[in-house]
């Protein structure tokens, strides 16, 4: 075990004396777990993930193993809530807007356009504004346990052309995928259009759009994007997905407390891992990309990056007009954001 291994060993040793949590010799039952991922195998991501899964072993003495399954293993990865609830995999890794369709709420607390500036925003919403106990209202009568989250980071932003805040998006011709994230960009002015990822590089070399909302700094340096857009936004303005780590409840409820309060610590280091290792890989990118005279990269101030919120919001009370669902997430997340100074009450 080396010394990041111990640390999270202890620390999660630590929450149990802390709790005044036993572990009687009754309740010392082993959990062999299987979690699908919604990543493939190979993928930056799920190697993060199957870390994870092995720290877990190690943190609840073999109590827990988790084996982590790539996407479609078992069913597809719209699938994944229902199989976890019938017991078919015991829990999944996965990108909560997968379940838009069972309920509108799934996406707006997914991925609410323009709401958080970094990883750490999105997260202390999760930890400590509400997030967590929302997802689990929204969770369990589905049958599932909300345990916490992580987010593979702030998307970048893609441009041929300079932009510098809102004004700058009027009339642009960008690619954005259908739902919230196209409504709220028409919504301050620009004109996207669905297009698949696979064409976004050639739709920018030739012209056809102006700008892409695509992924992260690192993937979108990696793939060329900026050789034909050299005008990115770092850090992005718009999308960061929440990847929810959620279990099978009738599996959760019957765990000791221990083990749930080391599943629980476990995520919260997961995600702190996650969003470190691949911003790491983004500000490498960033000082490659700021090496090239060719590239201008643009960071919003938070003057404009309040303005996109606020039209955004507008978009989220659209959604939370389709649920119940749905407007007690755009009430948490409005609450939350006016509380902390990220969004102005009106």
């Amino acid at each position: 075990m080396n010394y990041a291994q111990k640390l999270l060993a202890s620390s999660a040793a630590a929450v149990v004396i802390a709790s005044g949590l036993a572990v009687p010799e009754a309740a010392a039952q082993d959990f062999a777990l299987r979690f699908q991922s919604s990543d493939p195998a190979g993928n930056p991501n799920f190697v993060l993930k199957q870390e994870w899964a092995e720290r877990v072993a190690e943190m609840s003495g073999g109590r827990v193993t988790i084996e982590m399954l790539p996407v479609g293993s078992i069913v597809e990865h719209t699938e994944t809530q229902d199989a976890v609830a019938a017991g078919i995999i015991d829990g999944h890794v996965t990108d909560t807007s997968y379940f838009t369709g069972k309920d509108p709420a799934f996406g707006l607390i997914a991925n609410p356009v323009g709401a958080w500036s970094s990883p750490d925003q999105m997260l202390q919403f999760v930890e400590y504004g509400g997030g967590k106990e929302l997802m689990n209202e929204l969770l369990n009568p589905y049958g599932l346990q909300f345990i916490g989250a992580t987010t593979p980071g702030l998307e970048s932003f893609v441009s041929k052309v300079p932009l510098d805040g809102v004004e700058d998006l009027q009339g642009l011709k960008l690619r954005a995928p259908e739902g919230l994230v196209q409504n709220v960009f028409a919504a301050a002015g620009a004109a996207p259009v669905n297009l698949p990822g696979s064409e976004v590089f050639t739709s920018l070399d030739k012209g056809v759009i102006d700008a892409a909302d695509y992924t992260v700094f690192s993937t979108n340096q990696a793939q060329g994007l900026h050789d034909v857009a050299p005008h990115p936004v770092y850090p992005g303005f718009h999308s960061l997905p929440l990847i929810e780590v959620s279990m099978n409840k009738a599996t959760w409820d019957s765990m000791p407390a221990d083990l749930q309060a080391i599943l629980e610590v476990s995520v919260r280091d997961f995600a702190r891992d996650m969003t470190s290792q691949l911003a790491l890989r983004d500000q490498k990118a960033v000082a490659e990309a700021r090496a090239n005279p060719e590239i201008t990269i643009h960071d919003w101030s938070d003057e404009e990056r309040a303005k996109f919120r606020a039209i955004a919001v507008r978009e989220w009370s659209n959604v939370a007009e389709q649920s119940e669902n749905a407007q007690r997430v755009f009430d948490a997340l409005t609450t939350h954001l006016t509380d902390v100074g990220l969004l102005t009450a009106e």
